[in-house]
């Protein structure tokens, strides 16, 4: 487990999942880079700067100083850059809040977890092999699930229809909103006011 005394450098990672280049962009598989680029714009700075095999940016958020960071890895190994991330800054794990998109959830619903399995997703999979503890707080954006017979990689490269991209840019608000609780006041507090 990757753990260590708080560095003074940042207080929080705040991850938001996704795959790097436009033919990715605005597919349901970038539900946590298009709200951490929201949370970024509404604090006036851009995710430009390159570290951590990352797009970064440090900011005030919640009352903290946090590395906002979006893996250029490709989701299947974002935790290379989320542990390279946390070695640097001698974060723990409980200061690694991640958002991402989650198929078993409704269109728009978010869900926050302090804990838990990968529950199948391959980006979450990777943060837990390479922190060494699944013990890290979560923030899941729901995108719905194929309808019978529908293939999976296909619905989570593809693009929400335009009811449903309304439904998540509502959901990308709250899960800030969420994320904003889960710093400043712990995750039981935001598991009880969003989930």
């Amino acid at each position: 487990m990757l753990l260590g005394a708080k560095s003074a450098a940042v207080d929080w990672l705040v991850v938001g999942l996704g795959n790097p280049g436009s033919k990715y962009e605005h597919t349901r598989h970038n539900m946590g880079f298009l709200t951490v680029d929201l949370l970024a714009e509404q604090a006036g700075v851009k995710l430009n700067k390159v570290k951590f095999k990352s797009a970064y940016n440090i900011l005030r958020f919640a009352g903290a100083k946090c590395l906002v960071m979006k893996p250029q890895t490709y989701m299947n190994l974002s935790g290379e850059a989320v542990r390279e991330a946390v070695q640097f800054y001698k974060l723990p794990a409980d200061r690694v809040l991640v958002i991402y998109d989650d198929v078993s959830l409704p269109v728009g619903k978010i869900r926050v977890r302090p804990t838990g399995s990968a529950g199948g997703h391959n980006g979450i999979k990777n943060i837990i092999a390479h922190l060494g503890t699944q013990d890290f707080p979560r923030i899941k954006i729901g995108t719905g699930a194929p309808g019978e017979g529908g293939d999976m990689i296909d619905w989570v490269i593809g693009v929400p229809s335009q009811a449903e991209r309304k439904v998540l840019v509502e959901s990308f608000r709250r899960a800030i909103e969420a994320a904003e609780c889960i710093i400043e006041h712990g995750c039981q507090k935001a598991m009880n006011d969003f989930n």
